[in-house]
């Protein structure tokens, strides 16, 4: 009656359905109250979805179709990062078990900070120039492909139209069954190429 109400179908036709569940499961907990606005989701959708998210799949499949004429070869993965891998997947169910849809999102984007961190710490765009680290780019470009398909099988409840997608892009099985979010079963793939925005950029203010 007082004309505070934001329109969800609206919200839908500007972000898509995957951004507005997520931004709704990220900014309010399960069965409480939370504050909700379109300059709320525009800024999460921005940079978490498009930013950490969209953009790590962006960089990635770019650099492996740049220095590996799009292919993808199985490398073994570092002790720690497949540790922080196939420790996600635990940590996310039990999150949903608890009905903390918010925390699960939580756990899910330390990963993914984590893996735009391993793009800046080992910048494959540098090993791409010395023929004698081609082994080492292999296995960074690699990494980051495995953590992208856990995060796809992760995020599957929250983003259930783009999780495919990221699995797609990465030449990857499209199975999304929780038991294959760990480590060492990624598969090697041809013909990847820069994927597409994952998100969009939308212009802002965009809805209201």
């Amino acid at each position: 009656s007082v004309g505070n109400v934001i329109d969800p179908l609206e919200l839908i036709d500007v972000y898509g359905v995957d951004a507005v569940r997520y931004y709704l499961f990220r900014a309010a907990s399960f069965g409480q109250d939370g504050n909700i606005s379109v300059d709320g989701l525009h800024e999460r959708y921005e940079r978490e979805l498009g930013n950490d998210l969209g953009n790590l799949l962006s960089r990635t499949t770019a650099m492996v179709a740049r220095y590996r004429d799009g292919k993808l070869p199985v490398a073994e993965s570092s002790a720690e990062l497949a540790a922080e891998l196939d420790g996600l997947a635990p940590k996310v169910a039990a999150r949903l078990d608890a009905y903390d849809l918010t925390g699960g999102l939580d756990e899910i984007w330390e990963v993914v900070r984590a893996l735009n961190r391993h793009v800046e710490q080992n910048a494959p765009w540098e090993l791409a120039k010395d023929e004698s680290k081609a082994g080492q780019l292999d296995r960074v470009l690699f990494e980051l492909a495995e953590g992208l398909r856990v995060l796809a099988i992760v995020l599957a409840p929250y983003l259930p139209e783009t999780a495919p997608q990221i699995l797609a892009a990465l030449g990857q099985d499209a199975g999304l069954e929780l038991e294959r979010a760990r480590s060492g079963q990624t598969g090697a793939a041809e013909g990847i190429a820069p994927a597409e925005p994952l998100f969009p950029r939308v212009d802002a203010p965009a809805a209201v």
